[in-house]
């Protein structure tokens, strides 16, 4: 039968510290003072969150000072400016400043003088120029195969594929998602409280596939032979993919009470030196 919330927090403290072992709840999720008994879905891999500051930081920028930008990822970055070094002007693209100062791990500090479209360049060549995609090269043609695929079928293999990615991938990934689905409930003009129009980014979940796809699913390295040709071939699956992960992003990287549950059970039966290991971590 179904499993509640309430009976996984009838299991034993060393149970709970598997839980969080195994990076798949908060200890508070667990609580029933706060689920009030209610059945509710655990978050995949939140206890410690692995997002680079390059990327958090320019999803907070576009967050805070940049929703209603129009024509967001697609507007290029600005080309020339100002620096003084040693006395010396240097005519450097801001998004090469930024990512000089971010590479070198300075505090750097981005606000509303910052142009939003720099940021965004930024935060685009920066997945684009990743060793290794957010999605890595190993599972492209797996994800690929469920642009084929219907639902429900297709959001449960979305799903299943998202658990085998490394957890900084896993993170940066729900990270961005989470982050491009807001921009894409901005791609609409709206009404302000006074009746005055608010310009939407135009930025949809297609268009941003649209731009973000080919950063993320690589079949090849940018710039090796075929790599472009190979992914203008599998471009209209790579959108749709990727328009399908922004759109269902909260539900596909949860993970249910009864999945976290079972996964214990079979440790239990067949890996119990697994067990001591991960108690012993935390």
């Amino acid at each position: 039968g179904a499993m509640s919330v309430d009976s996984i927090t009838d299991l034993s403290d060393n149970t709970s510290k598997l839980l969080e072992a195994l990076q798949l709840s908060h200890p508070h999720e667990l609580d029933p003072r706060r689920s009030l008994g209610k059945k509710q879905m655990l978050s995949l891999n939140p206890i410690s969150w692995q997002v680079p500051r390059i990327v958090d930081s320019c999803c907070k920028h576009i967050e805070t000072h940049g929703l209603q930008t129009v024509g967001i990822f697609r507007v290029g970055s600005s080309k020339k400016q100002g620096t003084l070094t040693v006395g010396v002007i240097l005519l450097l693209p801001p998004i090469l400043q930024l990512r000089e100062e971010f590479d070198q791990g300075l505090d750097v500090f981005l606000d509303e003088q910052q142009s939003v479209h720099d940021v965004a360049a930024l935060l685009k060549e920066f997945l684009r120029d990743m060793p290794d995609p957010l999605i890595p090269r190993e599972l492209y043609s797996p994800f690929l195969s469920t642009a084929s695929m219907e639902d429900p079928a297709q959001l449960a293999t979305l799903q299943l594929l998202l658990f085998l990615l490394p957890p900084c991938h896993s993170d940066t990934l729900h990270r961005l998602l989470s982050f491009l689905s807001q921009v894409a409930q901005h791609a609409q003009s709206s009404q302000g409280p006074d009746g005055q129009e608010i310009p939407g980014n135009k930025m949809t979940a297609s268009n941003l596939a649209t731009v973000f796809g080919p950063n993320i699913l690589q079949k090849e390295k940018p710039g090796e032979r075929d790599a472009v040709a190979m992914n203008f071939e599998d471009s209209a699956a790579i959108i749709l993919v990727l328009q399908r992960l922004i759109e269902h992003h909260e539900t596909l990287f949860m993970v249910s009470p009864e999945m976290q549950l079972d996964i214990l059970r079979r440790l239990f039966q067949t890996d119990p030196d697994v067990i001591d290991y991960l108690l012993r971590r935390k």
